[in-house]
């Protein structure tokens, strides 16, 4: 699956989704939604009418913006005959770390924050969350196997982290459950031999 991220999208829009589901591959659509109710819903339906896979917001957005958004996209989905986007809630960024958390006023521990967030974006109808791989267990625990657990900060023990403050590597996200891994600076990256 392609990700589509912020920078992508903002610089070719809607028609790089286009080109992607043409190519007979899937996209998922990262821009992190994070708004009011009504207007998370109204892009969620924007998103499902682009038949992509799979779009994300943020947890922190509250119970009643995920429920909103999953309503709007399951209606959506049913009314144009197409299927419905996996949705997925952003719990805490892999940026963040128990400093960082505490700077935008969140107490933590950063571990139970985001099985918190897990388990009210699940009571909300989302699909899944985007977490670090670090926080699998908890939201296991939390959720259960069938819910979907995307991870981002996906390093080599020999790669630089960049901005990254909680990461594995392929095998130990792999290893910890994840369903989903999100490789992205390092597909891009040239290699130096």
């Amino acid at each position: 699956m392609f990700k589509v991220g912020k920078q992508l999208f903002t610089h070719a829009g809607p028609k790089v989704v286009d080109m992607i589901r043409k190519k007979g591959q899937k996209a998922f659509l990262d821009l992190k939604y994070h708004d009011i109710p009504n207007t998370v819903a109204k892009a969620a339906e924007e998103a499902t009418k682009l038949e992509v896979s799979m779009f994300n917001l943020h947890a922190l957005g509250g119970l009643d913006m995920m429920k909103k958004t999953v309503e709007s996209s399951r209606a959506t989905a049913k009314e144009l005959g197409i299927p419905r986007p996996l949705i997925l809630a952003v719990t805490v960024l892999t940026s963040m770390d128990e400093d960082g958390i505490k700077e935008v006023g969140i107490q933590g521990p950063l571990m139970e924050e985001v099985g918190r967030l897990a388990f009210l974006s699940m009571k909300a109808g989302v699909d899944g969350v985007v977490a670090s791989p670090k926080e699998i267990g908890i939201i296991r625990e939390r959720c259960g196997e069938k819910f979907l657990i995307v991870t981002p900060g996906i390093r080599l023990p020999t790669e630089k982290k960049d901005d990254q403050k909680r990461t594995l590597s392929p095998k130990e996200a792999i290893s910890a459950g994840r369903n989903y891994l999100v490789i992205g600076r390092q597909s891009r990256k040239p290699k130096i031999r």
